[in-house]
C-alpha cells in the first residue's frame, strides 16, 4: 500500500507557511534593528508526526514517512544568565558613577592646587602679615592685611556655600531617583500582569517581554536587584519566561536579608508593586537620610499612588545594595546610630573645624597686642579686638572680618603688650606671632596639627576618594560594556545574518512552490493522461 498522490501537496503547503512565516519573523527583525531593548526572534521549526502511527490497522509501509514542517512557536534569543550579570555590572557602575560625579564637582569647588582656591587664600594672607611686622605704621600695608582677611573670609564663605548648594541639589536628584524608581516599579508590574495574562494560552509574548527587560535594565542602574522567575500556570509553553519576582539584593546578588525581613519590590503573585520611600531628619534641604521606607504602590481610578502604611522600613546602614540611590545618598548625608555622616558633610564639617579653630586662635593672638588706634589714644583695652567674626551660628559660611577693622585699619593689632608703659607705633612683634598662627599647633578636630597640614589632609581626603571612585567606576564601566556586548552578540539583530535567513528562507519557500507545481503535473498526468487508451 502506498502514499496517496495528495500528500505531497500538503507537505509542501505546510513547508510555504511555515518558511512564511520564518521569512516574517526576519522582517520583523530587520524593522527592529534599531529598536531600544528589541531582542532577535526566530521560528522554532518542528517536524509534524511521520505516517503512519504505529496502530494494529497501520498500512504495510517499509518505515515511517514524514510529513513536513510547522512553525512551533517565535522565541527570542536571550541569555538570563548574562542579563544578571549586566545588571549586577550596571548597579555597580551606578554607584560608583554616582560617587564620582559628586566628589568631582567637590573637587570643582575646593580647586586646588590653584592661584585662586583656599590654601593661596591662606598664603597671601600671611605674607600680609609678615610685610605688616616690618611696616607696622604703614597705612597701606595694613589696608592689604584687612583686604586679604577679606578675600580669606570670603573664600571660607564661597566654598562652604557651594558645597551647600550641591549638597542642596543633590537632595532633589535622590527625590527624583525614588520617583523613578517606583515609576519602573509600576510599569513592570503592569507589564507582568499582562505576561501573565498571555502565557497560560501557550503563546510567548516576546515583545512584552523585551519591554519588561529593559526597565528592569534601567532599575539595575538606580538599585541593585535579585530576580526570581515564576512560571505563569495553564498551559504555559516550556519557553515562556514566567513572571518576574523582584527583590533588593545586596552587592553581591543576594536577596537583602536584614535578620528579620527579606525586601521584596515586585510579587507577581498578587501583582503588587512595592515602592520605596526616603525619610528625611528633618525638613531642611540638607536633612540627612535617616530610614528607607516600603509601600505598596496602589492602582486609584487617579493612577497610582502610595498607600498611606509602611509595608516595611529599613535604615539607612542597613541599606546593604548597589547602585546610584546608594551613591547619591553616601554623598549627600544619612544618619548611622547619632552620626551624620555623608561625603559633603565631612567635608563641611572640616571645612567648619579648619575655619573655627584656626579664626579663634588667631582672635585670641589679636586680642593679647596693641592696635594703632590704642597706642594713639593710650587707651588699652584688655579684652581686645577680635580680627574674624564666627557670625551665628559659628560656621565657615558666616566668618568675616570684624567690623570695627572693616571701619578703620588702625585697630589692627601690630604691637605686642609691653611689660610697662604704653606699646611702641612702630613695633610689629605681635603681627608676627599673628602670621606664625599658621604654624601653631592647634587640636583640629582631635588631631594635633597645624592649619595648612589640616588643610592638606582634607584635599589629600577628598583627592584618594575622588581618585578610587573614578577606577572603581572605570572598571565597572569596562566590565558593564564587556557584558553587554556578549549580551548583544546573543540578542542584538545582526543585518547581515538577517539578509542570509531571507535568502535562505526564501529559497525554501520557493522550493516549496515549486514542490506544488511538480505535485500538480503529477496529478493531472494522472486525472487527464491516464486511461485514454481504446478512446
Amino acid at each position: 500500500m502506498s502514499v496517496s498522490t495528495f500528500h505531497g501537496l500538503e507537505v509542501a503547503r505546510r513547508g510555504m507557511m511555515s518558511q512564511q512565516a520564518a521569512l516574517y519573523t526576519t522582517g520583523h527583525n530587520i524593522a527592529n534593528a534599531n529598536t531600544p531593548g528589541y531582542t532577535r526572534q526566530r521560528v522554532n521549526f518542528e517536524q509534524t508526526e511521520p505516517y503512519p502511527a504505529p496502530a494494529r490497522n497501520r498500512p504495510q509501509m517499509p518505515g515511517q514517512l514524514g510529513t513536513g514542517v510547522t512553525a512551533g512557536e517565535i522565541q527570542r534569543i536571550r541569555d538570563s544568565f548574562v542579563d544578571a550579570q549586566f545588571r549586577s555590572e550596571n548597579s555597580k557602575f551606578g554607584y560608583w558613577q554616582a560617587k564620582a560625579d559628586m566628589l568631582r564637582q567637590m573637587e570643582d569647588i575646593m580647586n586646588e592646587p590653584s592661584d585662586t582656591g583656599l590654601a593661596k587664600s591662606m598664603d597671601e594672607f600671611w605674607n600680609s602679615l609678615q610685610d605688616l611686622a616690618v611696616q607696622p605704621q604703614n597705612d597701606g600695608a595694613r589696608r592689604v592685611v584687612r583686604q586679604r582677611g577679606i578675600a580669606l573670609a570670603n573664600t571660607f564663605n564661597y566654598i562652604y556655600n557651594s558645597l551647600k548648594a550641591v549638597q542642596s541639589d543633590y537632595r532633589n536628584e535622590i527625590d527624583i531617583t525614588e520617583k523613578r524608581i517606583n515609576s519602573l516599579l509600576r510599569q513592570i508590574n503592569q507589564v507582568n500582569k499582562q505576561i501573565g495574562a498571555i502565557e497560560p494560552h501557550g503563546y510567548l509574548p516576546n515583545d512584552l517581554y523585551d519591554e519588561r527587560d529593559r526597565l528592569v535594565d534601567e532599575l539595575s542602574t538606580y538599585i541593585n536587584i535579585k530576580i526570581v522567575p515564576k512560571s505563569s500556570g495553564g498551559l504555559a509553553s516550556p519557553n515562556a519566561e514566567g513572571l518576574y519576582d523582584i527583590y533588593l539584593a545586596t552587592p553581591e546578588g543576594d536577596i537583602l536579608n536584614d535578620g528579620t525581613n527579606q525586601y521584596q519590590l515586585i510579587d507577581s503573585s498578587t501583582h503588587t508593586a512595592f515602592g520605596i520611600y526616603i525619610e528625611y531628619n528633618g525638613t531642611n534641604l540638607d536633612s540627612p537620610v535617616e530610614q528607607i521606607h516600603f509601600y505598596e504602590l496602589k492602582q486609584t481610578e487617579e493612577g497610582f499612588e502610595n498607600t498611606v502604611d509602611k509595608y516595611q522600613s529599613l535604615s539607612f546602614s542597613n541599606f546593604n545594595t548597589n547602585g546610584s540611590l546608594k551613591g547619591y545618598i553616601e554623598g549627600y548625608g544619612y544618619i548611622e546610630g547619632a552620626d551624620v555622616k555623608g561625603l559633603y558633610n565631612k567635608m563641611l564639617a572640616d571645612l567648619d573645624e579648619m575655619a573655627i579653630t584656626f579664626a579663634e586662635e588667631f582672635n585670641k593672638v589679636h586680642r593679647e597686642g596693641w592696635s594703632l588706634h590704642e597706642i594713639r589714644t593710650n587707651t588699652y583695652d584688655p579684652n581686645g579686638y577680635d580680627f574674624f567674626d564666627f557670625g551665628n551660628p559659628p560656621s565657615a559660611s558666616n566668618i568675616s572680618v570684624h567690623q570695627k577693622i572693616l571701619e578703620d585699619v588702625s585697630y589692627i593689632a601690630a604691637a605686642s603688650n609691653p611689660t610697662s608703659g604704653t606699646a611702641n607705633a612702630g613695633d610689629g612683634s605681635n603681627a608676627l606671632n599673628l602670621a606664625n598662627v599658621k604654624d601653631a599647633i592647634l587640636n583640629y578636630g582631635g588631631s594635633q596639627t597645624n592649619v595648612h597640614t589640616f588643610y592638606q589632609g582634607m584635599i589629600g581626603s577628598m583627592g584618594d576618594m575622588a581618585s578610587e571612585a573614578n577606577r572603581m567606576s572605570n572598571t565597572a564601566a569596562v566590565l558593564k560594556e564587556s557584558v553587554d556586548h556578549r549580551r548583544m552578540s546573543i540578542g542584538n539583530v545582526s543585518l547581515d545574518e538577517e539578509m542570509t535567513n531571507m535568502v535562505k528562507f526564501q529559497h525554501a519557500y520557493n522550493a516549496s512552490a515549486r514542490m506544488i507545481t511538480m505535485i500538480d503535473e503529477m496529478l493531472d498526468k494522472v486525472i487527464n493522461g491516464m486511461g485514454v487508451s481504446g478512446r
